[in-house]
């Protein structure tokens, strides 16, 4: 089993949050494997850049040499993303393209998402996790 951490969690992890930086060392120390997906490695660098965070920027690039990206290259994430697209129009409860093929990503490569968007919840067939989230 393997876990592709959204762009929220992995933003979350660059604000020192406790609770991701410990549930990552859980992973690894059970041998698992986080991944990071392309879509993701744009948006929190295109975000950093755009304001000039140098410090977080070095925290993000060490953050992608532990956690492998995982790229678009492979024509079955971008088919299972556009059935994803389609069912969503289809029940009228689209959800932005990134998320989608973070989703479709994670679907393809058999891993559990980790993520603290709820929008994710209305994508078939994928299997998401908050690490955000308080238990009760």
């Amino acid at each position: 089993m393997g876990y592709l951490l959204d762009t929220n969690i992995v933003t979350a992890h660059l604000k020192q949050n406790e609770r991701i930086i410990t549930k990552l060392e859980e992973v690894s120390l059970q041998g698992q494997k986080a991944f990071v997906s392309g879509i993701s490695y744009y948006e929190i660098k295109r975000g950093l850049l755009a304001v000039n965070a140098t410090r977080k920027l070095s925290i993000f690039n060490t953050f992608c040499q532990t956690y492998r990206l995982l790229l678009l290259d492979d024509i079955e994430i971008l088919e299972k993303a556009s059935e994803i697209y389609a069912d969503l129009k289809q029940r009228g409860r689209p959800i932005q393209d990134a998320d989608i093929l973070i989703a479709a990503t994670a679907i393809i490569r058999g891993l559990i998402l980790v993520s603290n968007d709820s929008d994710l919840l209305r994508v078939q067939g994928v299997t998401v996790e908050n690490w955000l989230r308080t238990e009760d």
